[in-house]
């Protein structure tokens, strides 16, 4: 059931605007996208540091091709959330990001969308671009506040970086996780030698460093590992805090293959049908195959629209996952964690978590991939399919 609620005024709309997007923009441009005289969605960039700098023509470009992607969109409102002051410095003060919006403006028209508003939300007021009567040191901001208390929408504590730090995890847990991830590690050696050495001489004991030895965890947490669609399955509907080392380490070893990870994102995208289908074509491919068409398409965000929910739930797994991995180990979930964030349509998320991964390995093929989306603005099909 849609709730509809009426802007009386530009205080009302501005009031509104974090609710619609989930969460309150900070330096940001943030574009309200209109079907005749309802909203259908936010979008959001981050303002340039330097508007001066920055090709504002590509910028807004950019940021109206994007809107004209969504269908049935005739409108947009455009709202510019700085930290600095209403008014620019210099001898004849604009408001802040007048050039931007100026630039924002043309392109709108030029593409046929109508400007519903252009509006400023500083760090000392809040005023409009478009109403020449408007005070010139702008309205106060406890104006947006008081009516965001109104709405019957829940108003969002947080801007649109707050989750982005990985969850804090005790130095006791990391340390058993690794530990976890080491005795994974050999006993796979172990059952790779095994499988490679020649039979024992008939009469003699069976060969030194046997699966005895081992932690029966380790066996447990490999077993797992035998059918793997159903252990991300498994994992998916899981609180993370409720995994244990083994069962964390087990996920970890994956999503630090390549081809594994590539198996859990199409899974935790389409389903554990599509989780077997990606182990197959991943193994078709190691046999000297070649790897689908349609999976890499899916990768470059083609196709229908996945289930936002399995996405969203894979993304707080693998934070979770990301914070208990050995750092050495971690762009493997970052590179996870960008492409789910990407997959969502936040690609602010997305370039942070694949940048954090490129610091650590600036090889990562992923992550250099997620990146690269991100840097050409590239976002997935479904992002602009009508929900």
């Amino acid at each position: 059931m849609q709730t509809v609620i009426k802007a009386a005024d530009a205080a009302d709309f501005l009031a509104l605007v974090p609710a619609l997007a989930g969460y309150h923009p900070r330096r940001s441009l943030a574009l309200v996208l209109f079907r005749k005289k309802r909203t259908a969605g936010v979008m959001r960039l981050d303002l340039p540091a330097d508007t001066d700098l920055v090709d504002r023509d590509a910028y807004a470009s950019t940021a109206i091709g994007l809107a004209c992607k969504v269908p049935d969109v005739d409108g947009v409102a455009v709202v510019v959330y700085t930290d600095a002051g209403y008014r620019s410095a210099g001898d004849d003060p604009l408001i802040t990001g007048s050039a931007i919006v100026d630039a924002v403006e043309t392109h709108a028209h030029a593409c046929g969308l109508r400007l519903v508003d252009a509006l400023c939300v500083a760090s000392d007021a809040w005023g409009s671009y478009l109403d020449p009567d408007f005070p010139r040191e702008g309205r106060p901001l406890a104006e947006i506040s008081s009516r965001a208390a109104d709405l019957p929408l829940p108003a969002p504590a947080e801007d649109q970086g707050t989750q982005l730090a990985l969850p804090v995890v005790d130095l006791a847990e990391k340390e058993r996780v690794a530990r976890a991830l080491l005795a994974i590690e050999d006993y796979a050696t172990r059952l790779l030698c095994e499988a490679a050495a020649p039979p024992p001489t008939p009469g003699r004991r069976g060969r030194p460093g046997s699966a005895a030895s081992l932690d029966p965890r380790a066996i447990v947490a490999m077993e797992a590992l035998d059918d793997i669609p159903q252990l991300l399955e498994d994992a998916l509907g899981m609180p993370a805090e409720d995994l244990d080392p083994f069962a964390s380490a087990a996920l970890i070893w994956c999503l630090v293959r390549p081809a594994l990870r590539d198996v859990a994102l199409a899974q935790w995208c389409d389903g554990i049908v599509a989780g077997d289908l990606a182990l197959e074509a991943q193994l078709e491919w190691q046999r000297g195959g070649e790897y689908p068409e349609d999976g890499a398409r899916r990768f470059m965000g083609e196709g229908r629209r996945p289930d936002p929910d399995r996405l969203k739930r894979a993304r707080d797994l693998v934070r979770a996952l990301a914070a208990r991995t050995p750092r050495d180990l971690r762009p493997g979930p970052l590179a996870a964690l960008g492409w789910l964030s990407w997959a969502l349509g936040q690609s602010s998320h997305a370039a942070w978590y694949s940048d954090r991964g490129l610091e650590i390995d600036p090889e990562h093929g992923m992550c250099q991939i997620v990146r690269t989306l991100v840097r050409a603005g590239h976002l997935p099909e479904w992002a602009f399919e009508r929900p």
